[in-house]
C-alpha cells in the first residue's frame, strides 16, 4: 500500500508542473501586452523631454573651372548713353562710399558724324567677333575720322596719353570730366560696358586709344589680361588675340601696348601686327616704357601712323614729382618742337595734369592728341 501511494504522487507532479509553466508564460505575455498598450496610449516616458542632436555640416566642394577667354563679356557693337557708374572687379570701394554717381548721359545712340564720331558704317566691317575697323571705300581711315580736329593755336605742341581707363569705373569718369580734351585716353577692352565710356569720353572730345596687352619679359609673373599678344605663339595666332581686342568697342583712332617689354623688342612678332593695324587704317602709339622697342624702326618698315611717348609722367607717384616731369615734358617740347608724356589713371596724376593744362598757353605750349605728332615715316 505504502509503496502504491508513493507511485501515484511521482505521476503527478509532472502534470502540475507543466500548468505552473504554461500560466507563468501566459503572465509574461499579457504583461507585455498590457505595456505596449499603454506605452501607445499614453506615450514614452521621455516624450516632451528636450532632446539634443547633432548636425554635421556637409562640405560641397566645387572646382571651380578656369577662365577662358570665350566667358569674357561680349562687345558692345552699339555704345549708347553711359549707365551708372559702377565700380570695376579690381575697384577698390570704401565701405562708407557715397551711392555711385551718373555720368552727364549724352545722345541715346552714338554720333555717326562730327568731331564725336564713334561709330561710322564706312570704316567698319562686320564680324562674328564684332565690328572690326578698315579703311573705307573713298581712302578714309579710322585714325584721320576718329582723331579730333587739328587745333590752329600756335605754340610748342605737347601731348599726353592716359591708360587705364574702362577698368575702374569712378577713375574713368574722373579723367574724362575733369582733363582737357586734347588729352589722349586709352581704354582695356576687358569690361562689358566699355563702349558706353568710350562714347561719353568721344562726346567729351577725347581721342581715344585701344589697348591691346603685350607680352612683358616677366610673364606670366606680370599678366596683362587674357589675349595677350605672346613672341612664340606666331602670326596666325596673335591676329586671332588682335581681332578680338579690336572687336571690344569702336571709336578708337589707334592701339597702344598695354606692358609688352618682351614683344615689343622682337622684330620678327612685332611686324606683322604692325603691317596689319596699317591695312585697318590704325596709328600705333608705342609708350615709350621698353627702351629696345623695335617699333620705331618697324614703323618705318610697314609705313604705319606712329608715335612713341618720350616721357613717363608719373613713374614717382606723388605731386611733386609729377609736377617735376611735366616741367621736364616742356623743356623736351621746347627743343624738339614736339613732346608726348605717357601716365596712368591714377588720382593724383589727373588731379595733377587737371592743375598743370591751365596754365600752358600762357608758357607758349599747345595740348594736342596723340595723332597731332604721328609722323608716317617712309
Amino acid at each position: 500500500m505504502a509503496t502504491s501511494s508513493y507511485a501515484g504522487t511521482d505521476d503527478a507532479a509532472p502534470g502540475r508542473a507543466g500548468r505552473v509553466l504554461a500560466f507563468a508564460y501566459f503572465l509574461v505575455f499579457a504583461l507585455a501586452l498590457c505595456t505596449l498598450g499603454a506605452m501607445t496610449f499614453f506615450g514614452h516616458a521621455s516624450d516632451g523631454d528636450p532632446v539634443a542632436r547633432l548636425a554635421m555640416p556637409v562640405r560641397h566642394v566645387s572646382r571651380a573651372a578656369p577662365i577662358k577667354s570665350a566667358s569674357l563679356p561680349p562687345p558692345i557693337q552699339n555704345a549708347g548713353t553711359p549707365g551708372p557708374i559702377l565700380p570695376g572687379p579690381n575697384a577698390q570701394v570704401p565701405p562708407n562710399a557715397p551711392p555711385p554717381s551718373t555720368v552727364t548721359p549724352g545722345a541715346s545712340e552714338p554720333p555717326t558724324s562730327g568731331p564725336n564720331l564713334t561709330v561710322d558704317p564706312a570704316l567698319i566691317e562686320k564680324t562674328a567677333e564684332g565690328p572690326l575697323p578698315r579703311i573705307a571705300n573713298d581712302g578714309r581711315t579710322p585714325m584721320n575720322a576718329y582723331a579730333p580736329p587739328a587745333t590752329t593755336d600756335k605754340g610748342f605742341r605737347i601731348a599726353i596719353v592716359i591708360s587705364g581707363l574702362g577698368i575702374s569705373a569712378k577713375g574713368t569718369a574722373l579723367a574724362i570730366q575733369q582733363l582737357p580734351p586734347a588729352v589722349t585716353l586709352a581704354f582695356a577692352p576687358y569690361e562689358s560696358d566699355v563702349a558706353k565710356w568710350v562714347a561719353e569720353a568721344r562726346r567729351q572730345g577725347h581721342e581715344v586709344l585701344l589697348e591691346v596687352p603685350m607680352e612683358p619679359y616677366d610673364f606670366p609673373d606680370s599678366d596683362p589680361g587674357p589675349h595677350t599678344l605672346r613672341t612664340g605663339e606666331g602670326e596666325d595666332a596673335n591676329t586671332q588675340h588682335m581681332v578680338w581686342a579690336l572687336t571690344r568697342f569702336t571709336g578708337y583712332a589707334g592701339v597702344t601696348n598695354n606692358q609688352g617689354g618682351r614683344f615689343l623688342a622682337d622684330s620678327e612678332a612685332l611686324e606683322p601686327v604692325m603691317t596689319y593695324l596699317t591695312r585697318r587704317g590704325l596709328m600705333f602709339y608705342d609708350d615709350g616704357s621698353t627702351a629696345k622697342s623695335a617699333a620705331p624702326d618697324i614703323a618705318k618698315q610697314t609705313d604705319t601712323a606712329f608715335v612713341r611717348g618720350s616721357l613717363e609722367v608719373d613713374k614717382v607717384q606723388d605731386a611733386t614729382s609729377i609736377d617735376r616731369a611735366l616741367s621736364d615734358l616742356e623743356t623736351q617740347a621746347r627743343a624738339n618742337g614736339s613732346a608726348v608724356g605717357t601716365a596712368f589713371l591714377y588720382p593724383v596724376t589727373v588731379e595733377r595734369l587737371a592743375q598743370w593744362s591751365r596754365g600752358l598757353s600762357a608758357r607758349g605750349f599747345v595740348l594736342v592728341p596723340a595723332s597731332a605728332i604721328v609722323g608716317k615715316s617712309k
